[in-house]
């Protein structure tokens, strides 16, 4: 028995898999594109599915479309929603700028299980894309999607982040360390407020998200083939952003310009700009963390971060910061996913985006990858340190940079040849401050307490 089926579309005829509920457009690009071996995201796959599934409900009401193919055409909506049938989505993302490839995948294998339910011949185009274009779904599909993983996966993860992030801090409220500026040793300053900088910079991060929300909520569904609305019924855009919000939960609404949503990625484009900075505060903290924990014998040895796994090959013995290591990367990531998102944006000419497809993987890829490594990043090196407290707290007391605390009593000058006699001669700043002023021992105690200089 032959292995394919022949389909057929406007080019002619198509060997198609035998079991495959794609069809002919579908398996072109499938021959068309084999790129990356990348498929669209999960997250795109469910938004097609919830496009179909409404766009189906709103032809209903508006009587455009017969109760026995909607409901069909709901019901398969519903299963691709699910995941069940994520394997008839092999399409590479290089593909038509547009998504068109995608779109009609999600229309032939939406038709073809809606066909089995239906009991009736239900089209891809005519019915299951009735009132649409795949210039207005992929765009639609981009901000459904970016909008409700940001929602459910990034926020939540970096709310968790910030939580564990505040706990920690509130643990070592008194605990003094040494400060450090270029790396060299400078003031002190409690653990506790060198990790609040972290945490603002993730509750920002936080912040700066939502902030772009409100734009990605905006759909361009409705404005079909190039923001007119041609073939879509006057009403169809203001039913079907209804029906996606009260069905998310989600304050999704008509886009108040179509030619703005078909042609440019432009509220993408600024969520994208926010991960960015996202990964660049969380690259920041992962290498402090890496700073803190190296040694443990010849580096700075603040923290010993969880040892998670064996660190080398050839060395017993050794452990490595894995977890910073692994979300460094991860931010190099998005940096980079970023900047093509960036050259992606610009790729709007007249009516239409060009590299909508590849804007998607690298949005999608970059909201789940930091929502994950947040938690990670928490559960497997925050939440877990333990602070070496003796070898802290003793790097303070012997620090010399503590003189800066007797500059408006001594003067600088004479502040720095205190500092520069300790450290040549491995004494403490106190024994050779009280040689070289006036400042009882009792004075120096008071004036040079560590805790005291980070309040």
């Amino acid at each position: 028995m032959s292995d394919f089926r022949i389909e057929k579309d406007s080019l002619g005829e198509i060997k198609v898999p035998k079991n495959a509920l794609y069809a002919a457009q579908t398996q072109r690009a499938v021959e068309n594109f084999p790129i990356s071996g990348i498929p669209i995201p999960r997250a795109m796959i469910k938004a097609l599915g919830l496009i179909k599934q409404k766009a189906a409900e709103v032809n209903l009401d508006l009587e455009l479309l017969d109760e026995n193919k909607s409901k069909a055409i709901r019901k398969a909506a519903g299963e691709v929603i699910e995941g069940k049938y994520d394997d008839q989505f092999p399409i590479d993302i290089f593909q038509t700028g547009s998504g068109t490839s995608s779109n009609m995948n999600a229309n032939e294998v939406i038709a073809n299980l809606a066909t089995q339910y239906a009991g009736e011949k239900v089209h891809p185009n005519d019915h299951v894309n009735m009132g649409q274009s795949s210039n207005d779904v992929i765009p639609t599909a981009i901000h459904l999607s970016a909008y409700m993983e940001t929602e459910e996966v990034l926020i939540p993860g970096l709310k968790h982040l910030l939580d564990v992030l505040e706990k920690k801090a509130a643990k070592y409220e008194k605990i003094v360390k040494t400060g450090r500026t270029h790396l060299m040793d400078a003031m002190p300053v409690r653990v506790s407020q060198e990790m609040s900088g972290w945490a603002s910079q993730i509750r920002h991060g936080i912040d700066r998200v939502r902030a772009s929300l409100p734009r990605v909520a905006e759909l361009a569904q409705g404005g079909t083939a190039v923001g007119t609305g041609i073939n879509a019924h006057p009403e169809f855009a203001d039913r079907f952003a209804q029906k996606m919000s009260e069905f998310t939960g989600y304050p999704f609404k008509k886009s108040p310009n179509f030619f703005e949503s078909l042609a440019t990625q432009d509220a993408i484009v600024e969520l994208s700009g926010q991960l960015k900075t996202i990964a660049v505060s969380m690259m920041k903290i992962s290498n402090d963390l890496r700073w803190m924990n190296s040694g443990p014998i010849a580096g700075i040895g603040e923290i010993s971060l969880p040892a998670l796994q064996p660190g080398s090959s050839i060395m017993p013995g050794k452990i490595n910061p894995v977890i910073p290591e692994a979300i460094t990367m991860v931010c190099a990531q998005v940096l980079g996913g970023d900047v093509a998102i960036n050259i992606g944006g610009q790729a709007g000419v007249f009516q239409l985006n060009v590299m909508l497809p590849m804007i998607a993987h690298n949005l999608l890829q970059s909201i789940e990858c930091l929502g994950n490594g947040a938690r990670v990043l928490a559960d497997k090196a925050i939440e877990g340190f333990v602070l070496n407290e003796e070898k802290v707290v003793n790097l303070v007391g012997k620090n010399p940079i503590l003189v800066t605390a007797l500059n408006p009593i001594i003067g600088y000058d004479l502040g720095a040849q205190i500092a520069k006699t300790a450290y040549a001669e491995g004494r403490t700043l106190k024994e050779v401050a009280l040689e070289k002023t006036d400042l009882s021992e009792e004075e120096l105690d008071k004036i040079l307490d560590p805790l005291k200089l980070t309040l």
